[in-house]
């Protein structure tokens, strides 16, 4: 099954001057984790002796070193090469899910042409670390593609009443804001067609730097003066979360100190706090465990799936449910910090679910 991927290149390119320099992050950042450029070498493919005179040419071409090297303690980035990897991290976290969206848009647009022609599920679903998973176990099954599609909580949900995707994702708050996402999205269910499938619950809450340093305990926290924080996009529901969540403690936005700076993914605003730009951010625990920060958990949400009736009955669908009750998958959740395999693939009616949910 033909699969496209769109990357971010790196190039550096000096006024006037004709020679370019595209820098390889991924062996800057190996040299950063292990300290080791044999390592960074071996995890590019490459011998040591070629990565060394890359890193060579990086810093030539900058004017400063990029690498130190000590004998006895290995190699390590220096303040400028760290910020590199950092920016790296960011731009990886900002657009590698808009790239994934363009991917797919351009393998729609030409599979029809190709003689082979899988069985395509259309995903609409909020970015997320379990879903990104689910993609991977898709991309693996023959005969079966999946075209996903990142959007907002109630966007997907808009989509899967007008027709335009199979599977609608929707996550939902436990505790007090739970009818709040229940009064939402009831608008775009139909209890006659839709159905709701379990997925996974997620730990949700503040992101900060390790060892915690400026002492943020809680939302309130997050008004202190000497505290940065790096918001998610508006119409992101992690965003709406975070809004109600500021709302039902009575803090005002405008009392923090870079709410207005935003992010469009949960990567996304861990790698702004993880490179320094920030102190917090909200988000999911698995986030700030992939860049080594402190997590202080505010609540927990649940992920849910919804179709049509009807889709229920076709073997792409009945596919996906064989995948998402199997145990790999469910070891495959277990390994995403926060994240837990919760009732994962059972089906329930509308009226059943606002029933069992409304006051989670």
């Amino acid at each position: 099954m033909l699969q496209i991927e769109i990357e971010a290149v790196w190039r550096f390119r000096r006024e006037g001057s004709p020679r370019t320099a595209v820098i390889m992050l991924g062996v800057l950042n190996e040299i950063r984790k292990t300290g080791k450029i044999t390592s960074a070498a071996s995890d590019a493919h490459l011998s040591y002796r070629h990565v060394w005179n890359l890193i060579e040419q990086w810093s030539e071409f900058f004017g400063t070193p990029l690498v130190e090297t000590q004998r006895g303690k290995g190699s390590k980035l220096t303040q400028f090469g760290e910020r590199l990897v950092w920016a790296g991290e960011r731009m990886q976290a900002r657009l590698g899910p808009q790239l994934e969206n363009l991917a797919q848009e351009l393998a729609s647009e030409i599979k029809p042409f190709l003689e082979q022609r899988p069985s395509v599920i259309r995903v609409h679903a909020s970015h997320g670390f379990a879903v990104a998973k689910l993609r991977e176990f898709l991309d693996r099954e023959p005969g079966i593609g999946v075209d996903l599609r990142y959007v907002s909580n109630q966007h997907s949900l808009v989509s899967l009443a007008q027709g335009a995707c199979d599977l609608s994702g929707l996550h939902l708050p436990h505790g007090a804001l739970r009818a709040q996402g229940i009064k939402a999205a009831r608008e775009w269910l139909d209890p006659r067609e839709d159905r709701i499938i379990s997925f996974v619950t997620r730990e949700m809450g503040l992101m900060v730097a390790r060892g915690n340093p400026l002492r943020i305990a809680s939302l309130d926290d997050l008004t202190k003066p000497k505290v940065r924080f790096v918001n998610r996009d508006n119409d992101s529901g992690t965003r709406l979360l975070f809004d109600q969540l500021l709302a039902a403690n009575g803090i005002d936005e405008s009392r923090i100190n870079g709410a207005q700076q935003i992010e469009f993914t949960h990567a996304a605003v861990a790698a702004y706090v993880a490179s320094g730009m920030a102190d917090a951010c909200f988000g999911v625990e698995a986030a700030a465990r992939q860049f080594g920060l402190d997590f202080i958990r505010i609540l927990t949400e649940d992920y849910f799936f919804v179709c049509k009736r009807a889709f229920l009955e076709t073997e792409p669908m009945r596919r996906i449910l064989e995948i998402i009750r199997s145990h790999d998958f469910r070891a495959a959740i277990a390994t995403l910090p926060g994240y837990t395999a919760s009732d994962t693939g059972e089906v329930t009616g509308v009226k059943a679910f606002l029933e069992m949910h409304a006051v989670r």
